[in-house]
């Protein structure tokens, strides 16, 4: 197979106020004359790092199993950097959503051929990452139409918003793992993610979203949620969900 194509980039934010690193993920065989979904990624080092998210991706849509796509990492600079703009009580969290929404997906669409509508563009991470990408959607389900979740921290702020939201708008990948019942967190506490995640899963199921949902044999670490790659990407972006129409005049 021929690697995916990396570009390393930089943007400055203005709803932050600061720059950011992007790492951006092409098809092998990327083409201007063509359109491609969006995949904005929460702890992008990691899951190209530990994921192994290229990889996956590609043997997938070699194998003509998903659509093909552009994966556009954002790493996180610090633990407590991340901590405020991923969790939902963060102090830059509202920023780093409208960044998210009115900043960096414009950019993105000018900057490469894409389908630009809220079905082709996904958001995906895992623990915080998990629920500033689940927030994201709910708040803007007409920017961001799909969300992947391993194992989010859920708290009343989520759950309120997913009892709210469209559930005619957003699909949702969403696992936790049965062993998810004492996390050590980057605030310094042990919390039980677990029944939090059942209860969103309760609202969610109910209210009717198109939705996907397990319960792994594991607990909070990359090692439970990297065999879950590529089924997440299969049920988020199945071969011929977008037609491929040319981008040619």
């Amino acid at each position: 197979m021929t690697a995916h194509k990396m570009l390393d980039e930089k943007f400055y934010s203005k709803s932050l106020g600061e720059e950011l690193n992007l790492i951006i993920c092409l098809p092998p065989d990327f083409s201007p004359l063509y359109k491609y979904p969006l995949f904005i990624v929460q702890d992008g080092k990691d899951y190209f790092q530990f994921g192994k998210l290229a990889r996956h991706s590609e043997e997938l849509a070699v194998n003509e199993q998903i659509q093909k796509a552009i994966f556009i990492g954002i790493p996180y600079k610090t633990v407590m950097d991340r901590r405020e703009k991923y969790h939902p009580d963060g102090k830059q969290n509202e920023a780093y959503i409208r960044f998210l929404a009115f900043e960096l997906v414009p950019y993105l669409e000018e900057r490469f051929p894409s389908f630009q509508m809220p079905t082709s563009r996904f958001l995906m991470g895992d623990s915080l990452g998990a629920s500033v990408s689940l927030k994201a959607a709910l708040l803007f389900p007409f920017t961001f139409g799909n969300v992947i979740l391993h194992s989010p921290y859920v708290d009343e702020t989520i759950l309120a918003l997913a009892e709210k939201a469209d559930p005619a708008r957003v699909k949702i990948y969403h696992i936790i793992g049965d062993q998810e019942t004492a996390v050590e967190t980057t605030g310094n506490e042990v919390l039980d993610f677990l029944s939090p995640n059942k209860s969103l899963e309760q609202i969610l199921t109910s209210r009717g979203f198109d939705y996907y949902f397990r319960v792994f044999n594991g607990d909070h670490r990359w090692k439970y949620w990297q065999p879950f790659i590529k089924e997440s990407l299969q049920f988020m972006l199945p071969v011929n969900t977008f037609d491929l129409e040319s981008m040619r005049a």
